[in-house]
């Protein structure tokens, strides 16, 4: 298979010139771009995902081992000793399902933020949507999200909890808005890395400070009304909520939270979208 740096695509008949410079921001040219690249696109998030198992012992084992260790931790620390509710389900599933999604959010955000800086050697070679990068490493994460669903699966019959029929319409859009939100952050990030590379450094302190900002470990029910939905302009905060209600029955669904959710997840989009085309026709000479 060749290598991604000898992977050449036709150059579309804007770039022809040989001069990388300024493009439109609109939405359409952009996502055209992508399209045209599509090949080079599922390569990377292949490459990605064999790179990431190839030498590893365990192998896809890390994928249920990355959200198995803490459910254990906070099913001890918080479901039994500091007794924190959990909605009438059994704590171990409570915990699971928040950190399911948590979980591929956090490892998508860590690899998309060093991501531009990690494939400077493609930069500087050849032409191709450089959007492709951050959303090659939240793609690619895809698989150990899927392998943490049977994980969850499986303890859900364990302990005999039935998902409700609207999971089917539900899940998908929950896990639509975790990919949006960790591909709007992930974009800013990746491009802030370039000339900042503190943020290598002090993301892993932030994403630990975020998991407690989202109900990973206790319910929105803990939340004060009054603070319910500015609580919820964090995305995972509807997006984790909408997990337990749909595939625990822990509640009804939490449509305001999902729909607040959304709205920021989009707004995340634009913004990392903007500011990271705004940097790209540099990252090569910064980085």
């Amino acid at each position: 298979m060749e290598s991604a740096s000898s992977y050449v695509p036709e150059v579309p008949p804007f770039r022809q010139s040989g001069v990388i410079g300024a493009e439109s921001w609109r939405l359409t040219s952009k996502v055209a771009e992508l399209w045209q690249y599509r090949e080079l696109f599922y390569f990377l998030v292949w490459r990605d995902v064999k790179v990431r198992y190839a030498q590893s012992v365990m192998g896809i084992g890390w994928a249920t081992i990355q959200p198995l260790v803490p459910m254990i931790l906070f099913t001890i620390i918080f479901g039994r000793v500091a007794k924190i509710s959990s909605d009438g389900v059994p704590y171990a599933l409570f915990s699971l399902a928040g950190l399911v999604p948590w979980t591929y959010f956090s490892n998508s955000l860590n690899d998309s933020s060093v991501s531009v800086v990690k494939e400077v050697s493609m930069l500087s070679k050849i032409y191709f949507p450089r959007l492709i990068i951050p959303l090659t490493a939240v793609l690619g994460r895809l698989l150990d999200l899927a392998i943490s669903f049977l994980m969850l699966f499986v303890l859900m019959a364990w302990y005999q909890v039935a998902p409700t029929l609207s999971v089917v319409v539900v899940l998908p859009l929950l896990v639509l808005i975790t990919i949006v939100t960790a591909s709007g952050l992930g974009m800013w990030l990746s491009a802030l890395a370039v000339q900042y590379r503190d943020v290598r450094y002090a993301l892993p302190f932030a994403v630990q400070f975020l998991m407690y900002a989202a109900p990973v470990v206790y319910p929105t029910s803990l939340i004060p009304g009054r603070f319910r939905y500015f609580y919820a302009i964090n995305p995972l905060v509807g997006v984790i909520e909408g997990f337990r209600a749909t595939l625990l029955q822990s509640g009804p669904i939490p449509w305001d939270l999902i729909g607040i959710g959304s709205a920021s997840a989009v707004l995340m989009l634009w913004f990392g979208s903007v500011y990271f085309f705004g940097k790209e026709t540099v990252f090569a000479d910064v980085a």
